[in-house]
């Protein structure tokens, strides 16, 4: 199973150049990636990836994603593969890592929200996308404990540098979603 780099966020594709500008001295992580559509684009960009995800299944659709790419004699940067639960109550799945980015899309588990900050070195970036409560008018998620409230996205960035900040809905398919690219500026994030 090959994935397109066209399947990769529009948000990440037209924003590749502030990952390929960053220091790669953590590389990137694919927080709750599902298969690593955007992953997988960013290891054809030469960015080096964690791939992270609760389902063994997904984690191994993006293996062989990888092996499918290098059969095609495509130049792959560095990439792992980390499954864990995010959401276990009690557990720090994120303590002691560092990233130089993180890519989080279509999830959302507040109690994570400053571990995901924590994790992202000085002058780090975060790339969030994911649903607000305006999803309901779509179809699912519906669960408001899957969708971001009216400015929470950008309220829980704060105090980073704010590169790009979407709220509304999108076409094709229909979903109202909120965007963020942010700079890490202080060590304590």
């Amino acid at each position: 199973m090959s994935h397109s780099i066209t399947r990769a966020s529009e948000l990440l594709v037209e924003n590749l150049s502030l990952l390929q500008n960053l220091n790669s001295d953590y590389g990137v992580l694919d927080l709750a990636c599902g298969n690593g559509r955007n992953g997988l684009f960013l290891l054809q960009n030469n960015i080096p990836v964690t791939f992270a995800d609760n389902s063994k299944v997904a984690l191994e659709n993006i293996k062989h994603s990888i092996e499918a790419l290098e059969r095609n004699g495509e130049p792959l940067a560095e990439s792992k593969c980390w499954q864990v639960d995010l959401e276990q109550a009690g557990e720090e799945p994120l303590k002691s890592r560092q990233f130089d980015a993180v890519l989080v899309f279509n999830y959302l588990h507040r109690p994570l929200m400053p571990a995901i900050k924590q994790i992202i070195a000085k002058a780090g970036l975060i790339f969030y996308e994911t649903f607000t409560v305006q999803q309901t008018k779509f179809g699912r998620p519906s669960n408001p404990d899957y969708l971001f409230k009216e400015n929470e996205l950008k309220e829980s960035f704060r105090d980073w540098e704010v590169i790009e900040y979407f709220e509304g809905v999108k076409t094709n398919p229909d979903r109202a979603v909120a965007s963020l690219i942010a700079r890490k500026i202080s060590p304590n994030g």
